[in-house]
């Protein structure tokens, strides 16, 4: 149940961006996906509870060169340090899902901050590398969350593209509704540990690069510089 109300919170604010507070003019957005002239996408794991085939889904993306970024929960590298180094050494971005999946509206800039260093810490600690970026925990936010994350040079990344692994869709459903909805400069939205995701994955890499599209992790595919972000959350050039 638990999974479900997560599940709904992050569906409605994912394609519902601009109906989330205040008007869309003065909403401080997340970046959902990037403008992007070139065939590239980024896919995303979110890790927050189980470890089942973390090691599975690292052999996948080796066996298609493929590099990705995984958002981690601080407790969760508590509890995994090795998968977390596993993905670090296998070249993947390892970057931050929050220390503890708190809903970020609920706390003040400075709890925000301080959660966001905390898992930072843990897993620079094991990686060597500080995270640039985070996904909001049930990709939940406000204005003062997202200031927050921003005011200590970290960039918030929702996305664009949403597997419903966590539906327990059939390997055949997810891999049909990603390849449908990917477009260049996309962000893709997997889970670990979720039911079908591992048979469903190769199927979905080998459609897009058969398609043309590069797939890069979401540091190399979000825009460097001047840049905006408008009411639909995608990232444009200044």
């Amino acid at each position: 149940m638990v999974c479900l109300c997560l599940a709904a919170v992050m569906f409605y604010v994912v394609n519902y961006p601009a109906a989330v507070g205040t008007a869309a003019t003065t909403r401080q957005l997340p970046i959902y996906c990037v403008q992007r002239d070139q065939k590239l996408v980024s896919i995303s794991f979110d890790a927050a509870w189980g470890n089942e085939d973390t090691q599975q889904l690292i052999d996948i993306l080796e066996k298609y060169k493929v590099k990705a970024t995984f958002f981690v929960v601080g407790e969760w590298v508590d509890k995994y340090p090795e998968s977390v180094k596993a993905l670090a050494d296998a070249g993947h971005e390892v970057m931050n899902h929050s220390n503890t999946h708190a809903h970020y509206p609920q706390l003040s800039a400075n709890q925000v901050v301080a959660d966001l260093n905390a898992c930072n810490d843990k897993i620079e600690a094991v990686t060597g590398v500080r995270p640039t970026l985070v996904r909001l925990p049930y990709g939940d936010y406000d204005d003062n969350s997202i200031n927050a994350v921003r005011s200590i040079g970290m960039e918030p990344i929702q996305w664009d593209v949403d597997s419903l692994d966590w539906k327990d869709l059939s390997a055949a459903d997810i891999t049909q509704r990603v390849v449908s909805k990917v477009q260049p400069g996309s962000i893709v939205l997997f889970h670990n540990a979720a039911l079908h995701t591992p048979e469903a994955l190769p199927g979905i890499l080998e459609t897009l690069i058969q398609d043309g599209y590069t797939f890069v992790p979401i540091s190399q595919i979000i825009l460097e510089g001047d840049y905006t972000i408008d009411h639909t959350g995608r990232q444009c050039p200044a």
